[in-house]
């Protein structure tokens, strides 16, 4: 049988055409080979089950619950996300793009498919988190404004970092290991957002933290658009 072909963007092209077809490259190979997908779901589900099975009848505080179910994300989110840039390694198309595509379109189409990996995931994580374990339904609004901007910094933190260990060969642990402390302040920060909002706290008594939580997006994606070019050409 002929293999298909994924298209790579033509070098006469607009930024955002070169965007677009980068995401749409990606996502292509994506629902051929579903790599991404079936890791995010089998961690996540299978962690769900362990701490519903774990916890029982137990009544956890929201401090508790905020803390698994950010740690279920993350690490769910982290079984396929580092494999953005190591897939065109592996793939022999990275050459093809460094060729024909601006680094910067680079670092946007694969920031946009991750975060489309991570939305599909927090979108049936998040309703089987509140199936498995006793966490409040109130505030659900300002919840999935924290949520949103979570899966945002998570995106903006680990892309970059996904570029630079591509060629690594110790890819997942050195993933892990370079993440965990660009994460480690935002997740605090989230952890502590979702728990106020769980809690019963208003929109604007976690105000500072969603501040918090949106500049870190600005900041990240901003350092990574000025650096991605070092680290994609060297």
């Amino acid at each position: 049988m002929r293999k298909k072909s994924i298209a790579l963007p033509a070098s006469n092209a607009g930024l955002t055409n070169k965007v677009l077809a980068v995401y749409v490259k990606d996502l292509r190979l994506e629902l051929r080979s579903r790599y991404g997908l079936n890791a995010i779901f089998m961690f996540g589900i299978s962690s769900l089950t362990v701490i519903s099975f774990s916890l029982g009848q137990a009544a956890l505080s929201t401090k508790v619950l905020s803390a698994l179910y950010w740690i279920v994300v993350l690490f769910s989110a982290m079984s396929a996300m580092a494999q953005v840039f190591v897939r065109e390694e592996e793939s022999g198309t990275a050459m093809a793009l460094r060729l024909t595509t601006e680094p910067n379109a680079v670092y946007l189409g694969k920031l946009f498919f991750n975060l489309s990996l991570l939305v599909i995931l927090v979108s049936v994580i998040t309703p089987l988190f509140f199936i498995f374990t006793d966490a409040p339904v109130e505030g659900i609004v300002n919840f999935l404004l924290v949520m949103i901007l979570g899966v945002l910094d998570l995106c903006a933190a680990t892309t970059l970092i996904a570029a630079i260990i591509a060629r690594a060969s110790v890819k997942g642990a050195l993933f892990a290991v370079l993440s965990f402390p660009i994460l480690l302040p935002v997740l605090i920060v989230l952890v502590a957002a979702t728990d106020k909002v769980w809690a019963g706290s208003s929109l604007a008594e976690v105000s500072k933290l969603l501040q918090f939580l949106l500049a870190y997006v600005v900041i990240m994606v901003t350092a990574s658009l000025m650096l991605f070019k070092f680290v994609w050409e060297d």
